[in-house]
């Protein structure tokens, strides 16, 4: 049985979806730690690590999108096809690809969609472009860009071409400060014609109420004064006859 924190370690690799290497260096044609372990890896950058080869590439059957530029591949390609089959994108810039044959093994991998030769020596033959297409007819994209030259998109682009279409939304809407200003200025105008209503009207109403004020308390207070003097006698009798 593995060690607790051992397996706490293998438990955590498993569940590693992104691995970026990039610098590390390589030995013997390999990155140790890198192995099978790493079941549920679907991206892993290995950028200028000194690789020569990719014969020691563990097997990383959900890997969808690999990097391998800036290190020293000639060869040896047919092996992604059998360690990594479910492939979208590869990234072999800077690497030491010179021929056409070389390339060719990447035909088994069904499912790429995106391959990157830029600074490889393949891109100085002539009709390279075409040739690559034509050998690989899987592909969309050839070093950033389709057969129509149109650039490969990219998600992080989409986003922010998102964000654009909000801020002109927004832009052809108007500023939301002007509408704001004139919408106070607008509820200003009509409260103050509201105002100007309500103070005519409470005018009116106050004088009505004061005149109300003046005329009836009076009345009722001599009703009432004369009510305390006709009761005033009879409450003297009967405080007597107490």
């Amino acid at each position: 049985m593995l060690p607790k924190c051992l397996w706490l370690f293998v438990s955590k690799v498993k569940r590693v979806t992104e691995l970026v290497l990039d610098n590390c260096r390589s030995s013997n044609g390999e990155i140790e730690g890198l192995n099978d372990s790493f079941k549920e890896l679907q991206f892993l950058s290995m950028a200028n690590v000194e690789l020569t080869s990719l014969a020691k590439l563990p097997t990383l059957s959900k890997l969808r999108k690999l990097e391998l530029s800036d290190n020293v591949i000639s060869g040896g390609l047919e092996v992604l096809a059998e360690r990594c089959p479910n492939l979208t994108y590869l990234n072999l810039s800077g690497n030491k690809i010179k021929d056409l044959g070389t390339v060719e093994a990447l035909q088994n991998l069904k499912n790429l969609k995106s391959l990157d030769l830029f600074n490889c020596e393949i891109t100085n033959l002539e009709d390279y472009r075409d040739s690559i297409f034509e050998l690989l007819q899987q592909i969309t994209y050839l070093d950033g860009f389709d057969q129509e030259d149109n650039e490969a998109p990219d998600s992080e682009d989409d986003d922010d071409e998102g964000d654009e279409d909000d801020d002109d939304d927004e832009n052809e809407a108007g500023p939301p400060g002007e509408y704001e200003e004139e919408d106070d200025e607008d509820d200003g105008a009509s409260d103050l014609g509201e105002g100007e209503e309500e103070e005519e009207v409470g005018l009116s109403y106050l004088m009505k109420e004061e005149i109300q004020a003046v005329c009836v308390p009076l009345s009722l207070a001599e009703g009432v004064r004369g009510e305390k003097r006709k009761r005033e006698p009879e409450d003297e009798g009967e405080e007597e006859e107490d």
